[in-house]
């Protein structure tokens, strides 16, 4: 393994690692599915957020969006460098739902690099990277409706 490639699988396992631990803060008392996701900043900071239910299903939000907004609220959209999502039952390893994918081309756009999204089970060793633009293809974005991003970091 290359010094580059051991350096991104730390990284990736660290992200996974607070995916998890953030799932433990999940409201999912309806699903009883509960999620936590990681987003990496470029100063190496980790900024987590958990699945978030609501008795009208429609209002629940998820923790990559939870987490992503979170990062939003800090004025550093621009910063982020990855993200990780873990959870769910039986061994399955989760993805992001449509909605989630949307958000997260709409940080990538902003943050002007493409973004490994890293997808776990609960527990175990199983992940698998994806990109965003494999998870939503075709997608569009700020730039598709003419608004410039500008970097606020």
């Amino acid at each position: 393994m290359t010094k580059n490639a051991s350096a991104k699988a730390l990284v990736a396992k660290a992200l996974v690692d607070a995916a998890r631990e953030a799932m433990a803060h999940a409201h999912a008392p309806y699903s009883g599915f509960a999620v936590g996701a990681a987003v990496r900043l470029t100063d190496g900071r980790i900024v987590t957020g958990a699945n978030f239910e609501n008795a009208s299903y429609g209002l629940s939000l998820c923790a990559e969006t939870v987490a992503l907004a979170t990062v939003n609220s800090q004025g550093r959209l621009a910063d982020v460098e990855a993200i990780a999502v873990a959870g769910g039952a039986d061994g399955a390893i989760v993805a992001p739902c449509g909605r989630c994918r949307q958000v997260m081309h709409e940080a990538e756009q902003i943050a002007g690099r493409p973004l490994p999204v890293y997808c776990a089970a609960a527990s175990g060793e199983a992940m698998i990277e994806h990109s965003v633009s494999a998870l939503l293809p075709y997608a569009f974005g700020p730039v598709d409706l003419g608004v410039t991003t500008k970097k606020r970091s």
